[in-house]
């Protein structure tokens, strides 16, 4: 028993081996292309992996013509504002719908699951003409519009909720406490977990966002990382260096994010139950 163990455990050792670095040869190859020449990117026979000279110049080059501060700025803002409303608003819609009796609240709900359902660009049209009638294109608020309310965060804290014992409400009462104040000084704090994870699926999908950037700011002032990387990208001929010089620059504050706080992402991620 203990040798199949062990041949099992080296078996499923391997293949997390292989699988890591499938994931990882992207990256690398991100690296090693930001340090080559066009020439060599472009080069098929032979092909080339390695640079023959580590070569800088894509990197001073792309640091003088983009502003990453700026690009950093919006990202971070947006980033951050999705994350506040996404879980403010999913923490609300949460509890009432796992907690609350009134009337409509299976329809409400069965809404809430539709929009899981459905692809996210058929909302983007109505959301875009919402923010040109309000006249907010070309700003942060345009970016986290969006992802201020979370179908899925919704019924994420929807499940969290549900999963604690209704003691706890009925002490609150017998204590005096109102709705209001059950939900925030007892529910709430025993969340914290699924609000955490979340915010981490909140971030990730705020992070990786192109298509709406693209579609409300055109502003280079109000431009994020996502956007500004896709127009990089020539019609007929791009600059690959450049292109993966400025891709590595744009992922080191997600890297910084995810060094920090490495231990509330693997355990949000492990509440959840998700994937990624």
């Amino acid at each position: 028993m203990e040798k199949e163990k062990s041949k099992m455990s080296i078996f499923i050792h391997i293949i997390l081996i292989i699988v890591s670095l499938t994931m990882l040869i992207p990256f690398c190859w991100m690296i090693l292309t930001s340090f080559k020449t066009v020439s060599e990117t472009m080069q098929v026979d032979p092909f080339v992996i390695f640079p023959k000279e580590w070569k800088i110049d894509a990197f001073i080059t792309v640091m003088k013509e983009m502003n990453f501060l700026i690009l950093y700025k919006n990202t971070l803002l947006m980033i951050l504002f999705r994350i506040i409303c996404c879980v403010i608003t999913a923490t609300l819609a949460g509890y009432a719908f796992a907690r609350l009796n009134f009337k409509g609240k299976n329809f409400a709900f069965t809404l809430v699951l539709i929009q899981m359902m459905v692809p996210v660009q058929i909302f983007l049209i109505p959301q875009y003409l919402m923010i040109s009638k309000m006249g907010l294109l070309n700003t942060t608020f345009a970016l986290v519009f969006p992802g201020m309310v979370s179908a899925f965060g919704t019924f994420l804290l929807r499940q969290a909720y549900m999963s604690l014992p209704k003691d706890l409400e009925e002490a609150a009462k017998i204590d005096g406490c109102n709705i209001g104040q059950t939900f925030l000084f007892i529910m709430a704090p025993l969340t914290r977990s699924s609000m955490v994870a979340l915010g981490i699926f909140t971030a990730l999908f705020a992070f990786k966002d192109l298509m709406w950037p693209m579609i409300v700011n055109s502003n280079k002032d109000t431009m994020v990382l996502s956007s500004a990387l896709a127009k990089m990208q020539g019609q007929y001929v791009t600059d690959y260096p450049e292109l993966m010089a400025a891709s590595l620059i744009a992922t080191i504050p997600m890297i910084i994010i995810y060094v920090v706080f490495q231990k509330q992402f693997i355990q949000g991620i492990a509440t959840s139950g998700g994937k990624l």
